[in-house]
């Protein structure tokens, strides 16, 4: 596949270098030369079968536009943009163009996610009370992180708690911790992901391109992380 990657960051590069590997033809595209998605044009952005998108906030919304409107298919590892998510949906499936996104790519991530339902689940009108401590680098632009937030929502939707108190620490060059605590007055559980390196969210994003490649739609990683 002929792959565009949108951000040249940490995560960026790595994403570049899984997907080389899995033997795609790789072009990136950073900040500097596409200001306000300027150079996203029509006769560019459907030079390629995917477009994988690791920028920031405030840049993958005016990426989408420019990229779903052309009809293109588009992995977002980009979080803090879910505020748009009816709009771009809408714009996706106008265009018959294809849009993935997801809190984190990592399938370790996803599966800790469905630990956390299954134990507010379980721990429903126990009274238990549920809290999340976060840790990514200091450059992560969002916090609380969202995968924090979707662990939050999978525990409140569960269990019916009112709040689930989520603490974001940015230090160094932090790969990203999340600890779910459920804390009783007898005991307590405590639910850890750490992660090692940023290669287990990149494989995950090369993989949803993958996959995204043959179809149009909008998908939610959370959702169709088992097919990938």
């Amino acid at each position: 596949m002929r792959i565009l990657i949108l951000g040249a960051g940490k995560t960026g590069k790595l994403v570049s270098d899984v997907a080389t590997e899995r033997g795609h033809s790789v072009y990136v595209l950073d900040a500097k030369e596409n200001k306000e998605a300027a150079a996203l044009t029509f006769p560019f952005v459907t030079g390629f079968d995917v477009v994988i998108d690791f920028t920031t906030p405030e840049a993958v919304v005016q990426n989408m536009r420019a990229c779903l409107a052309a009809g293109a298919k588009m992995v977002i590892g980009t979080t803090g943009w879910y505020d748009k998510l009816p709009d771009m949906r809408g714009l996706a499936e106008r265009k018959q163009a294809g849009l993935l996104y997801g809190t984190n790519y990592s399938i370790g991530v996803q599966v800790m996610v469905q630990l956390a339902t299954k134990m507010g689940e379980l721990l429903k009108d126990a009274g238990y009370t549920f809290s999340i401590d976060e840790t990514h680098h200091v450059s992560k632009l969002d916090a609380p992180s969202g995968t924090a937030l979707t662990l939050a929502k999978a525990v409140k939707t569960a269990s019916g708690a009112s709040d689930v108190p989520i603490e974001a620490h940015r230090e160094g060059d932090a790969t990203g911790t999340h600890v779910l605590v459920a804390q009783g007055s007898s005991d307590k559980i405590i639910l850890t992901h750490e992660s090692f390196s940023r290669r287990g969210f990149a494989e995950g994003a090369v993989r949803a391109a993958e996959w995204l490649s043959t179809r149009t739609g909008c998908f939610d990683f959370q959702d169709v992380y088992t097919q990938i």
